[in-house]
């Protein structure tokens, strides 16, 4: 069952989101970044629910946004599956959650980015098989 988590429930996305970003510190710390820093940027959260699990077994994190180059625009910052629920078709789920709720929002589209390491082909096959497209290439440096 998928359910967006509201502030009070971020809590429930922890180990997935552990899993997907090792360096989020303790859950204490992860709950207080997302609920002060990024839900009031717009931030939100899914998570996929299994019977007789508390945390989410998957979770996404996204916001909806307005760019130039982009239109109205659905972004997912994150999405990931704790290990020992992997290949079992919940990010899938996610994903298409992500799209309904993106045409239910009348976004123009969905975007994320992800890694380009051999670890990454299982998420990439998802995201072909999703329709997505690699559209261009995204740079980054410290500052």
């Amino acid at each position: 069952m998928i359910q967006e988590l509201q502030a009070g429930a971020t809590n429930l996305a922890y180990k997935a989101m552990l899993e997907l970003r090792a360096d989020i510190g303790p859950e204490s710390v992860f709950v207080g970044h997302v609920d002060a820093v990024m839900r009031p940027q717009g931030y939100r959260l899914a998570g996929f629910f299994v019977k007789d699990d508390v945390y989410a077994v998957a979770v996404a994190g996204f916001r909806v946004f307005d760019m130039l180059a982009w239109g109205h625009a659905l972004y997912c910052d994150d999405l990931g599956t704790r290990l020992e629920h992997r290949r079992q078709g919940f990010a899938g789920q996610l994903m298409d959650w992500l799209i309904e709720e993106a045409k239910r929002l009348h976004c123009d589209q969905l975007h994320l980015d992800s890694g380009v390491g051999p670890d990454r082909t299982d998420a990439h096959r998802l995201y072909f098989n999703k329709r997505m497209r690699i559209s261009s290439f995204h740079f980054s440096r410290p500052v």
